[in-house]
């Protein structure tokens, strides 16, 4: 689902005539009759969007975004109408059509418009006035446009050449003046508690967030009189959220019809005080939007808090509804959210000790280490998930297990890491404890000494005992969603790092993987050998802009060890280099290093970013597969960032994947670079030049990787001007093949060489075949020795035992075979061959081919030996090349499929 919000403000474009869209007008138009036909336009305040996929599962979305929307706007009086009309509009859209469905909101000053677009627009519509048509109210389907007459004011059908939309418009009731909500009478003692002057601030906000009006009760809550904030944004004055775990910060919520809840002010003498708001957004006679703000202190909420509804049975408790501890120091609404929910803790907890910073710290599952989550006061970017030890040193005011109060660190430093260094003088802490198991810490700190003892340490315990079993609670939660999105990221992770074996993919994936869903930056080095040093193999940054400078950086620093102990380990040298060079970039932009520096500062602005990247905690993790350390998983946060204990337990698991992947790509390239040198060994160097004689040899080897196959092909000088040439098929493809292919080549060449006939040499090369035993293969071969002649003719010698016959093209462009055929080899033992001799007139061509080429199919049909000597008659005239060309694209075009069977095309031409 895809949904969009655009709040009040400006309404969108005006709508042809009355504002609404109308059905196109058809020949019966019966289904226009509940067309809005009142003469004025209703001004659109808002719009709500969203699309749903075809399936069951989106009606319950469509009536959950309705009900959510329309309770945001405060039109609960049509809520339900409008749900149920909306279901069984979509279910009409998603179910029955089966196409997707569009649903828009429209907010109006007096009521609402919901359009169901579905993609279906052929499909008929009933008609209002045909009762048979629109169906049993008892069946499943075809209710929609009944319920639409029933319960809405107006509605319609619309149609364009891609959609059909059904909409309808519900009005908001007319509110009757009396009494909106009321409670019982109460005794004295229960009612809220309020100053004996209860000030409620009136401020009003125009349509850009600034504050146009100022009351004199705003004066005294806040300290500012109207002229110094008259002017200026709110969003100056509100300190967003006070309370946590909103989704809608300050912008959104004043641009929202109707809002309720707490925040803080600051206020003039640079305190927050908290707040109750009501906002109400209204409009002038002019149209101009502003929104009216209620404000009372946080405790007084009672002024202005909507009571919530409760069944009329339930009102004689109302009075022990609030008298949960953990509400009483959290208000209600609790965040839902363990961030939320921790912020909020640390919040209330500064204010509850009027200190000037508060902390707390989640115990890691071993409760060896603590974690910061939350601070204020502080600078959290620099704490967010600093660790430090549960026991920091001997005795009680050294464990996070039991309270501390520390009247004045200076006199212990280091008592409180995290405030190392903040200008904190006061502290004092409590564990929280959930069935004696502590869970974590929070803290209080003030600027001035001696501002604890331990009645507030009583007190800030109060609290933590309070809250403890609901934080641990929303930890539990969010450690089993972030475990449930780890098995998701790991499963997707060794997806793609088995899919495939090429090392620099690989890579690059592993970098692509971390960065930015684990760290914001990381570099990978790996280690060819034992004795080798490790290799800065791929840097990533989340910025594409600062690769180049982390790459500069690590590439003049020695890389990590290659520990093989499992887990991360905190890497300092990236961080520290970054900072000298940093640090020597600024002196030299300031001339204090005595260089100049207008030649200098140039290079300040790339130094200081790298700097900034490589900042934060780096930690490495050893990539080991099959007990030997193959590289290194670096990776980085920005300056004073930390890493999470989930992130890096995390981080392990994909580096075990990553690592085996790396090894299993780097041991296939091994494995292929050698198959590769030892196929390329079995073909033939360089084809010799034969004076007066063009050769041109197409090979091509069938199966991904092959560069040999069964097929093989060779030319080379004999003696006295003579040449030998051969082109064979080896039974069968592949390894196997090609390693008979190897004896077949070597041999004829050292046979051919001692100077046998052309039936000797293949008698001899039969014997050896069959002496491969088992591992014999069959062979068809052509062999002949050819002689260049002082007139220009070639003279050949040819044998073809069991090989398809070599084709002569005249120049007349007749084709005929020149060779007649014989016995193959590796099958008998005895052979009895004989050499025919060819002359080659100047211009003539002889084509010697694999089976590949003749048998070449397309379902039934198969290219031939006529096919191919058809293709041949179309070479007349053309060179050597040109022919072995020509014939390879035929075969080509034969067939869609590619080839399964290995090809050699060897073309001599006469010159």
């Amino acid at each position: 689902m895809t949904t969009g919000l655009i709040p009040g403000g400006q309404p969108p474009e005006p709508r042809p005539t009355d504002g609404l869209p109308h059905p196109r007008s058809r020949p019966d138009d019966r289904v226009a009759q509940h067309v809005d036909d009142r003469p004025r336009s209703p001004v659109i305040t808002a719009r709500a969007a969203a699309s749903f996929e075809p399936v069951g599962r989106s009606v319950a979305t469509a009536r959950a975004f309705v009900r959510d929307t329309l309770q945001g706007w405060g039109f609960a009086d049509v809520v339900d109408d409008a749900v149920v009309l909306t279901s069984e509009l979509v279910t009409n859209a998603v179910v029955h059509a089966g196409t997707h469905a569009d649903l828009l909101c429209l907010r109006s000053d007096d009521g609402v418009r919901i359009e169901v677009s579905d993609r279906y627009p052929e499909r008929e519509v009933p008609l209002q006035g045909s009762p048979v048509t629109m169906g049993s109210p008892d069946r499943e389907g075809g209710r929609g446009l009944q319920l639409c007459a029933a319960l809405a004011g107006h509605w319609g059908v619309d149609y364009t050449p891609t959609h059909k939309t059904v909409w309808f418009r519900l009005d908001l009731p007319e509110r009757p003046v009396g009494t909106r909500a009321a409670g019982p009478a109460l005794p004295a003692h229960l009612l809220p508690l309020a100053d004996a002057r209860v000030r409620v601030a009136v401020v009003q906000i125009d349509r850009t967030g600034a504050i146009s009006a100022w009351n004199e009760d705003a004066e005294e809550l806040f300290g500012y009189p109207a002229d110094q904030v008259v002017g200026k944004p709110l969003t100056d004055l509100a300190a967003w959220p006070h309370t946590p775990g909103t989704g809608t910060g300050i912008a959104e919520a004043l641009q929202l019809s109707r809002w309720e809840g707490s925040y803080g002010i600051r206020c003039a003498d640079g305190r927050v005080t908290p707040v109750y708001a009501s906002h109400l957004r209204v409009r002038d006679t002019d149209g101009e939007p502003s929104t009216v703000c209620l404000l009372v202190r946080d405790h007084e909420r009672a002024v202005l808090q909507t009571p919530s509804r409760v069944p009329s049975s339930d009102t004689s408790s109302q009075g022990d509804q609030n008298t949960d501890p953990f509400e009483v120091f959290i208000g209600s609404p609790a965040p839902d959210d363990l961030d939320g929910l921790l912020q909020r803790t640390v919040e209330r907890a500064r204010d509850m000790l009027d200190g000037d910073s508060a902390f707390l710290l989640l115990a890691t599952d071993d409760e060896t280490e603590l974690e910061v989550r939350a601070s204020t006061g502080l600078p959290s970017a620099r704490q967010r998930f600093a660790r430090v030890p549960v026991e920091a040193g001997p005795g009680r005011y050294g464990s996070a297990r039991m309270p501390a109060v520390h009247e004045d660190l200076l006199a212990v430093p280091g008592a409180v890491p995290l405030l190392n260094g903040t200008g904190m003088r006061a502290v004092v802490t409590v564990p929280l404890k959930v069935e004696g198991r502590l869970t974590g810490s929070l803290g209080v700190a003030a600027e001035a000494p001696g501002r604890y003892s331990n009645e507030e340490a009583l007190r800030l315990q109060f609290a933590a005992d309070r809250i403890a079993l609901a934080v641990e609670s929303a930890r539990l939660g969010e450690l089993e969603r972030l475990r449930r999105g780890s098995l998701s990221f790991l499963v997707e992770a060794s997806d793609l790092l088995a899919g495939t074996l090429d090392r620099d993919q690989t890579l690059a994936l592993m970098a692509q993987m971390t960065v930015p869903t684990l760290a914001t930056w990381c570099a990978v080095y790996t280690i060819a050998d034992q004795a080798s040093e490790p290799d800065l193999s791929y840097v990533l940054h989340e910025d594409e802009e600062l690769i180049d400078g982390i790459k500069s950086l690590l590439s003049k620093i020695a890389p990590p060890d290659p520990v093989p102990t499992p887990g991360a380990r905190v890497w300092a040298a990236p961080g520290e280099a970054a900072h000298d060079a940093a640090l020597r970039s600024s002196m030299r932009s300031l001339g204090l290093s005595g260089g100049s520096a207008h030649r200098t500062s140039s290079g300040i602005g790339p130094t200081l970013a790298t700097a900034s990247a490589v900042g934060g905690e780096t930690v490495v993790l050893p990539l080991v597969a099959r007990n030997r350390v193959i590289g290194m998983l670096t990776l980085g946060k920005p300056t004073d960032e930390h890493f999470r204990q989930e992130i890096l337990e995390l981080a392990e698991d994909l580096s075990r994947r990553a690592a085996l992947a790396l090894d299993n790509a780097r041991l296939y390239s091994e494995r292929t670079a050698i198959s590769q040198a030892l196929q390329r060994s079995l073909l033939p160097p360089e084809l010799p030049e034969v004076q007066g004689v063009e050769v041109e040899v197409i090979y091509r080897a069938a199966g991904e990787g092959n560069e040999v196959g069964g097929d093989f092909y060779d030319l080379f000088p004999i003696s006295d001007g003579a040449y030998g040439f051969a082109i064979g098929d080896v039974c069968g493809t592949g390894p196997n093949a090609a390693a008979v292919t190897g004896l077949a080549r070597h041999a004829l060449r050292l046979l051919a060489r001692e100077g046998l006939s052309g039936p000797a040499v293949l008698e001899r090369l039969n014997s050896a075949i069959l002496d491969e035993g088992a591992r014999s293969r069959f062979l068809t071969l052509l062999y002949g020795e050819m002689r260049p002649q002082e007139d220009g003719s070639a003279e050949l010698k040819v044998v073809c035992a069991g090989h398809p016959l070599p084709l002569r093209l005249r120049q007349d462009g007749t084709v005929e075979p020149a060779a007649e055929p014989q016995p193959l080899l590796g099958v008998m033992e005895d052979l009895e061959l004989y050499e025919e001799t060819v002359t080659l007139d100047p211009g003539d061509v002889l084509l010697c081919v694999t089976d590949g080429v003749t048998e070449r199919r397309e379902g039934t049909r198969m290219l031939g030996d006529d096919g191919l000597a058809d293709v041949l008659t179309t070479c007349t005239g053309l060179t050597a090349g040109a022919v072995a060309a020509r014939v390879m694209r035929a075969v080509e075009r034969f067939a869609s499929d590619a080839p399964s069977d290995d090809m050699a095309i060897l073309a001599m031409r006469v010159a």
